[in-house]
């Protein structure tokens, strides 16, 4: 499968971010479904860190969705907890890792950190 889900799975995810807790840690696991197939992403959390492979291993977080609800959270059209809302995405394990998968993807395109609003107004 090609998009920008497995772009983003394949390049940019892996990585360290000092904007989670640094007592993060465990396993989650993407199943993106298209066409009837299904690309599994395997994420390691560990103090900051992510790190990503392509395994159908057992994980303490399951996320199942179709290829297009995933393009969508990557760009930041559809938050993760909408998408569960709406039955787009089936999530079962361990939910509190729902919270630390949702700072890793990207925010809405043109959205602000309100600290960043914040400095802004504090300089004029």
């Amino acid at each position: 499968m090609v998009g920008p889900a497995t772009e983003f799975l394949a390049h940019q995810i892996a990585g360290r971010y000092a904007e989670l807790p640094e007592t993060a840690a465990g396993t989650l696991r993407l199943d993106i479904s298209e066409n009837g197939w299904t690309d599994h992403w395997y994420l390691t959390l560990d103090r900051q860190s992510v790190r990503v492979t392509r395994s159908a291993d057992e994980a303490e977080l399951v996320v199942r969705g179709d290829q297009e609800v995933f393009d969508q959270l990557v760009t930041g059209r559809t938050a993760i907890t909408s998408a569960l809302m709406r039955n787009e995405l089936v999530a079962s394990g361990r939910l509190p890792l729902l919270l630390i998968l949702r700072r890793l993807f990207p925010g809405p395109p043109g959205a602000r950190h309100p600290r960043d609003i914040a400095r802004q107004e504090g300089r004029r």
